[in-house]
């Protein structure tokens, strides 16, 4: 209410309360009048454009070694570009839980670490390579994310035979040589997203290389600048070489691989005790003939028919 306009007895109640709120309707039919001050649109002042800092990694334009398709295709790996397939479609599901807990949810926390996957297996031939490469296949097809596969298994590294690739420095060169950037071990494929980190040279000291300060140092060049990588690790397995136990203190998830109708309760449960180094452990079962809920992944494309 306006002090120096007295409240009126008469009129109606809008009227009166237009009094107490000093508002002032405009006239029905005639032109509607400004009551209030004169709002002008905010000075525009022009200030000079300054590029906003980025802290992705400059995208690759060098040179690039050519994946054998047919190599994998045979082998039963994932094929980029290739047909939907039964083991495409199984790891689609398995990378997108990975995925789910390197990144986090609106109702779950990212893992501390958890863009480093650490796949690994009690014993040897249980599927822990076969799993790794395709897991870093799969991943490499994704649209916000690129993957570097890194063969961890210094004893028999296999990952560049697996993919037709000549071996050439790796992880291991760049943990005994400060002087080495690790950035210059890694083998850019022609494969979109993929990107492979080799073992490099064999030493008998490779655990203690591993368990050194400068291990952590190399690990997070890997991902400096570059926050959309996820890294995977082909580990030795856990109950053959020890480097497997050290790894896993590096990394934000473990992956064991167990091999239906091999794997024993007894060898599970013992590689498991030593990859407590890291908090997040999940088991894929790997070699399967049937599945008793009916699932048949690629037939639904057409494929797997």
């Amino acid at each position: 209410m306006n002090k120096y306009n007295p409240l009126s007895k008469s009129g109606s109640l809008l009227e009166r309360a237009g009094q107490v709120y000093d508002y002032v309707p405009s006239k029905k039919g005639g032109p509607i009048e400004n009551y209030g001050p004169e709002i002008l649109p905010p000075e525009i002042t022009k200030r000079p454009m300054v590029p906003a800092a980025s802290d992705r990694a400059p995208v690759y334009d060098g040179p690039r070694v050519i994946v054998d398709r047919e190599k994998l295709r045979e082998a039963g790996f994932v094929v980029p570009d290739g047909p939907v397939t039964g083991i495409s479609e199984e790891f689609r599901i398995i990378k997108r839980q990975l995925l789910l807990a390197a990144k986090g949810t609106t109702k779950q926390a990212r893992l501390p670490h958890g863009e480093r996957i650490l796949i690994c297996s009690a014993h040897p031939n249980e599927g822990k390579t076969f799993c790794a490469l395709n897991l870093a296949l799969s991943i490499a097809a994704e649209k916000d994310n690129e993957v570097l596969l890194v063969d961890a298994d210094f004893a028999k590294p296999s990952i560049l035979s697996s993919l037709g690739l000549e071996g050439s420095k790796g992880l291991m060169d760049a943990l005994a040589d400060p002087q080495l950037p690790v950035e210059d071990c890694i083998i850019h494929t022609d494969i979109a997203g993929l990107a492979i980190l080799p073992a490099g040279e064999q030493t008998n000291a490779d655990t203690e290389y591993l368990a050194s300060s400068r291990t952590q140092e190399v690990l997070n060049r890997l991902t400096q600048n570059n926050p959309n990588r996820i890294v995977i690790f082909d580990s030795p397995p856990a109950l053959s070489a020890s480097p497997a136990s050290v790894l896993a203190t590096h990394v934000g998830q473990v992956v064991m691989v167990v091999k239906a109708d091999e794997t024993t309760e007894t060898a599970l449960r013992d590689a498991l005790s030593l990859m407590a180094g890291c908090d997040n452990i999940q088991l894929l079962l790997n070699g399967t003939k049937f599945s008793p809920t009916g699932r048949s992944f690629g037939s639904y494309y057409g494929y797997g028919e």
